[in-house]
């Protein structure tokens, strides 16, 4: 059955064949390792793995490479601000290693939990600062690129289209109009692929162009070619990449052997907080623990996000997840109750209700029209264990463990008022009143374990 997916690049809905007959090659920009990936991350890993499971159910193998940013990354997302590793580094007092050790962890920890694929390669940008060199070096001897008193720029005036994946004119912008002006840079677009490291800076290596270190866009450039060569057949990532780092991927890449290196080029959609944009300043952003603290189970999250297609803004509120966990429970439910049944079902069935399943998912991944065919079968009136096995087959692409159970008890407000007080006195180093808080929790009925990875809740 033929794949359709919207791809970025061409800014329309294309018929999907890879490069290599039974292989398809991804990337996926993953992770910068200074804090907790938000929810809102995760529903842009939420919608890669259901990428991953759809190609699988079509019988493909996967090659899929996802980097983990442990420098160069700077604030402003561009070339201006401090790196976001030292950052994190200096306001929590450990060294950046220690910092991208503990975040990569509770990464994968939460891709776990969603029963999110990991994939088949995962590679950290400091493993290849030789690499990033040799790709810099290449762009500079092909004229590409050029040195000033603070770092090696692209200049993006060599290259015949740079805009091609956000539509940016340079012709039609004002120098400094939405871009930080080097007065060193050719152009107000050009970016830098190298840094000059200040005497401070404490991430920083040697190179020809002294201590230095990379910049964020050259390292995914380097990684994608290094294990899937210089073109593969996707690349994913959130819609916020679009017009700064894909971009500047595209003018790399370009820059070093003339070529884009994907065909496709997929992108989730924000996740809305109550129908705004995320913010720390307002208190809307959630972490997973902070759904589980709520008592929800990850997956119900990850049903949730099934509600609307990748490309479309999704509004999070604490309603709609109400609304997803009992739809969850009430599908599981109603796959236990097929799975008793002992009634036939005809093979016509079966196959009307798979073809139309298939053709959801492999029509860009409509994960609502998906659900819908799911919903057809839960709700049927016959119970057969026919059925019951074809769900189990579309949860290959769901991923929402329907043949496990999961128990996740709500946890009392008041034991979740306690928890954020106990939270707030060991940031304080108030160990007295943290001791005093543990104790009224167990009191409640339910015990806290300090670990590595954070402060987890049970019931006693």
């Amino acid at each position: 059955m033929d794949i359709f997916f919207y791809n970025t690049l061409t800014k329309q809905k294309e018929k999907f064949e890879p490069i290599e007959k039974e292989l398809v090659r991804i990337y996926s920009c993953g992770p910068t390792v200074y804090k907790d990936a938000t929810i809102g991350n995760m529903r842009t890993n939420i919608f890669q793995d259901t990428l991953r499971r759809t190609l699988q159910y079509n019988g493909y193998k996967l090659k899929h490479v996802m980097n983990i940013t442990d420098v160069g990354h700077l604030v402003s997302d561009a070339d201006a601000g401090e790196d976001k590793m030292i950052k994190s580094a200096k306001e929590e007092g450990k060294s950046p290693s220690d910092i991208a050790k503990y975040y990569t962890d509770k990464f994968f920890e939460d891709l776990q939990r969603l029963n999110i694929q990991k994939p088949e390669i995962i590679c950290k940008a400091t493993d290849h600062i030789n690499e990033m060199q040799e790709f810099v070096k290449r762009l500079i001897q092909n004229g590409y690129a050029y040195e000033t008193s603070t770092a090696i720029y692209f200049d993006v005036s060599k290259l015949d289209n740079y805009g091609i994946l956000s539509g940016i004119d340079l012709k039609e912008q004002k120098s400094g109009a939405r871009v930080t002006v080097d007065k060193e840079k050719k152009n107000p677009y050009d970016f830098a692929l190298w840094i000059k490291a200040p005497k401070n800076h404490i991430m920083k290596w040697e190179s020809p162009w002294g201590l230095s270190y990379p910049g964020w866009h050259i390292e995914c450039s380097t990684m994608s070619k290094k294990y899937l060569g210089e073109e593969f057949d996707i690349h994913t990532g959130g819609i916020d990449l679009i017009p700064t780092h894909h971009e500047n991927e595209i003018a790399q890449s370009k820059g070093d052997c003339g070529k884009i290196p994907a065909k496709f080029w997929m992108h989730g959609e924000y996740l809305l907080m109550d129908g705004g944009k995320m913010s720390k300043s307002l208190g809307n952003v959630y972490l997973l623990q902070d759904l589980i603290d709520k008592g929800y189970s990850p997956l119900v999250y990850k049903m949730f996000c099934y509600t609307t297609t990748y490309r479309k803004k999704l509004n999070f509120t604490w309603d709609a997840m109400e609304s997803s966990k009992i739809s969850l429970e009430r599908l599981k439910e109603a796959y236990n109750k097929h799975l008793e049944g002992k009634e036939k079902i005809s093979q016509d069935q079966i196959n009307e209700y798979e073809e139309k399943f298939h053709k959801a998912i492999n029509d860009d991944l409509n994960m609502p029209l998906a659900m819908s065919v799911v919903w057809e079968i839960a709700k049927n009136n016959k119970k057969s264990v026919e059925f019951a096995k074809l769900l189990e087959k579309f949860d290959q692409v769901l991923g929402l463990q329907l043949n496990k159970q999961e128990e996740i008890k709500q946890i009392p407000e008041d034991v979740l008022d306690l928890i954020e007080k106990r939270k707030i006195a060991r940031l304080e180093k108030n160990w007295e009143e943290s001791d005093n808080l543990r104790e009224q929790i167990n009191q409640k009925g339910y015990k806290v374990k300090d670990t590595k990875e954070g402060m987890s809740v049970e019931k006693i």
